[in-house]
């Protein structure tokens, strides 16, 4: 009968070491003392332990691949990171892993956990990272977007989110619109975007709108969002929606009981999503530069795979305000 495989954590009893610390030693990473690195190598040697990946990384060469964590294959948002992500790591010779959390089940930490069992050499988290925060973090990551948990000891991309709510809202009033509702969800995106609503409200003295707080933020969202604004408050003549897809729902609703966009409301939606521009919509809308996103977050994840000691830095992208046909003066 064949020897069982020795695991990671046969070379970390076998060295009297954490398995993180294996992990640093596997992955060429500073901070570990002569004494322990010197053990953990020969735990490597004594079990065979994955000969051919640690000739590799004793040899001192990477195993040139990333892995993305996202949540969601149908959000076209990820389109764009994807695209400056995988345009940054071609010029480097990086490969890409995928990772949804639909698959992975209980959320980001298996991911990484994954990532790191096929000895990646770091991870760019697209999404909220959940239990990511409480684990001993010994492993090359970018976390990109807003999002609800932060994570201080890690490189973090994000748009200004707060001033693209902010600049859409202030939009609004400037138009003469006072009864403005805003349509949000869940998530730390659309909490930064209802935010930059709730300031420039108060500012101009004006009563805050808000529905859909525990909601998600698709299209249907925004259907019902409507409604449920128009319900609550039938003076209502502008909203601002957290993303274009729940503007589109709003728009839906407003056909559905024969009224017009602009003439009977105002619309205007965020992220200039390939719908935003479409005819039927030709909706107004704040946009950030996804492709641009992405690649700021994989040049600082190859920035901290050079030097795993760095200060984490937060690199925040501006939004840009895009007019057409589907906001006008009240």
């Amino acid at each position: 009968m064949d020897r069982k495989r020795p695991t990671i954590y046969d070379v970390a009893r076998a060295a009297g070491v954490s398995k993180s610390l294996v992990s640093l030693v596997l992955r060429g990473a500073s901070g570990v003392s002569p004494s322990r690195r010197t053990a953990v190598l020969k735990a490597i040697r004594d079990l065979e332990y994955s000969p051919s990946q640690a000739a590799k990384l004793l040899a001192g060469t990477r195993s040139k691949s990333i892995g993305v964590v996202i949540d969601d294959y149908s959000n076209l948002w990820y389109v764009g990171i994807l695209s400056g992500i995988r345009q940054v790591l071609d010029e480097s010779g990086f490969q890409i892993t995928l990772s949804d959390l639909h698959r992975v089940g209980d959320g980001e930490q298996d991911a990484i956990d994954g990532f790191k069992a096929l000895h990646m050499d770091g991870a760019i988290i697209a999404t909220e990272p959940g239990s990511l925060r409480a684990r001993d973090y010994d492993f090359p990551a970018v976390l990109v977007g807003d999002r609800e948990t932060d994570i201080p000891t890690i490189d973090h991309v994000t748009s200004d989110d707060f001033k693209g709510g902010y600049m859409a809202t202030r939009h609004l009033i400037e138009l003469g619109h006072r009864n403005i509702g805003h349509v949000t969800g869940l998530g730390g995106t659309a909490t930064k975007r209802r935010l930059g609503y709730e300031r420039a409200m108060a500012e101009a003295t004006l009563a805050t709108l808000i529905v859909g707080q525990n909601g998600t933020t698709d299209e249907r969202a925004g259907f019902r969002g409507m409604n449920a604004l128009m319900e609550a408050t039938p003076s209502i003549t502008a909203v601002f929606a957290a993303n274009d897809y729940m503007a589109a729902g709003c728009f839906a609703f407003l056909r559905s009981r024969g009224l017009e966009m602009p003439k009977d409301i105002s619309i205007i939606g965020h992220d200039n999503s390939p719908a935003a521009s479409e005819f039927n919509l030709n909706l107004t809308t704040v946009a950030y530069d996804d492709r641009v996103i992405g690649m700021l977050a994989a040049r600082l994840l190859l920035a901290r795979i050079e030097s795993p000691t760095r200060q984490a830095e937060r690199v925040v992208v501006d939004p840009v305000f895009i007019p057409r046909g589907s906001t006008r003066r009240n």
